[in-house]
């Protein structure tokens, strides 16, 4: 689903109207209203019936979307009922190895929808799934999830959630509404060195937060090359037409679940924001394709990099920078300081206060390379020494796995995600009110409270075992 007409697209679907269509009553409550519409009801530690057999169907087969799907396949307790996609040859594809996957026992009937952009809301009319998994362009990402809500399903939408706040405002009114999930599928929050770090935070080892540090550097501009199919093809388009930090939460879910933002203890409040020029992308289209090429008829507005400042409620701060054009390593930053000491990443590194026993003699060495085989072998993450072998053939190092076994587990025995709908355009919303800051020269940006207040009574992320 890479290459929805544009034009066609936003004639055709109105995200507001999906967002209120949902009742009478919501529509009676503005976007940001702290009034909760009638009949709704709060998120955060909700909990879906049990599901004894996961039926799924997927919108998005070009990208992400087959990963999600060959390992949901291989779960007990699943069903692949439907693939969707603008192209048939993918979802053919895809179908065949989700039979593959099921060796005649499993995955038998699966329903193919493609050609026409419109086909994924057929789709949810006529097989009604219990969930959806979402790995489309972003500007579809809001819609799908509001129909796949409004049709009966728990929606998995890839990352950002959304890209606008009214947007985050229908996926939020909508789920309330029909009390069905919503989760932004946020894998680096399963990666070791994250939940390794989240469990120490857990443990109180870095004391009380002071400061987190997240990004998202990932040079992408070979994806250029992707100019009819593919991702290149639509996100390109973004780097031109937008100026702020467009892929945020990847550096910045981990760090927020860290601090317990949005979860009891604290929560975002206000945000200001800088690029830099935009020149990158530009001289990477004037080097390698022609004069006349659609590449270099782009007016590339986004700046190369973005940092961004977040204030929390409580007076903590986390740095947030996004850069996926200039050569360099790649990187998440995954930075927690506390009054206690800092753990880091890339490379992972670790400096406590009166050192750490056995290795280091105070907070002026760091423990890192091989000295942190002690470390892990300490503070590993109960989840990721469940799963570990289990999901490491998985994609992203495992990450990828371990977030699907999670959903799975948690819908067949009931419990609540990992990740609530909140958290999802907490995160997201980083995207619209940088461009904001950006636009008025560093203008603090307020953000949202999703939860309405709610955040105050929700459970922090437990340390699943």
């Amino acid at each position: 689903m890479n290459n929805i007409d544009r034009r066609n697209f936003i004639r055709k679907t109105s995200l507001a109207g999906a967002a209120l269509a949902v009742s009478p009553a919501m529509a009676q409550v503005g976007f940001d209203s702290t009034e909760r519409p009638f009949g709704s009801k709060y998120m955060g530690d909700f909990a879906a019936p049990k599901l004894t057999k996961v039926k799924a169907a997927f919108i998005g087969v070009g990208a992400r979307g087959p990963e999600h799907m060959k390992f949901f396949a291989s779960l007990p307790g699943t069903e692949v009922v439907a693939i969707c996609d603008l192209y048939q040859d993918l979802t053919q594809k895809w179908t065949q190895e989700a039979k593959d996957i099921g060796n005649g026992t499993r995955h038998k009937n699966i329903v193919q929808y493609h050609g026409d952009e419109n086909q994924w809301k057929t789709m949810l009319k006529e097989v009604k799934p219990d969930v959806v998994f979402i790995a489309t362009n972003w500007k579809n990402h809001a819609p799908m999830a509001i129909e796949a809500m409004r049709q009966g399903a728990h929606a998995f939408v890839e990352v950002p959630i959304a890209i606008t706040l009214e947007e985050m405002w229908g996926i939020v009114n909508t789920s309330e509404q029909t009390q069905k999930h919503c989760m932004m599928m946020e894998n680096v929050n399963y990666s070791r060195d994250e939940l390794m770090f989240l469990n120490m935070c857990r443990q109180g080892i870095i004391g009380e937060f002071l400061h987190a540090e997240a990004s998202y550097i990932h040079e992408l501009r070979f994806q250029m090359e992707e100019q009819e199919r593919g991702t290149g093809s639509w996100r390109t388009h973004h780097y031109a037409n937008r100026n702020g930090n467009l892929y945020p939460t990847h550096g910045l879910g981990p760090v927020a679940q860290y601090m317990n933002l949005g979860r009891s203890e604290d929560t975002f409040d206000s945000l200001v924001s800088f690029s830099t020029q935009a020149l990158g992308r530009k001289l990477y289209a004037e080097k390698n394709y022609p004069t006349d090429h659609k590449w270099n008829k782009l007016d590339y507005k986004g700046g190369d990099l973005n940092t961004s400042i977040i204030k929390t409620h409580l007076g903590r701060t986390v740095m947030v920078q996004w850069d996926e054009t200039s050569p360099r390593p790649y990187s998440r930053l995954n930075l927690i300081q506390g009054t206690k000491g800092v753990l880091a990443g890339f490379p992972t590194r670790i400096a406590l206060e009166g050192g750490v026993e056995g290795i280091t003699e105070n907070h002026h060495s760091w423990v890192q390379g091989e000295q942190l085989a002690a470390i892990y072998e300490k503070y590993d993450h109960p989840l990721y020494k469940r799963l570990n072998q289990a999901t490491k053939n998985s994609g992203h190092g495992g990450m990828d796995g371990m977030m699907i076994y999670r959903i799975v587990e948690c819908l067949q025995k009931g419990l609540p995600l990992d990740q609530n709908v909140y958290e999802g355009c907490l995160w997201s919303a980083v995207s619209p009110l940088s461009e904001r800051s950006v636009a008025s020269n560093g203008t603090p940006q307020q953000f949202p409270d999703f939860t309405r207040g709610n955040w105050k009574h929700t459970k922090p992320l437990a340390i699943i075992t």
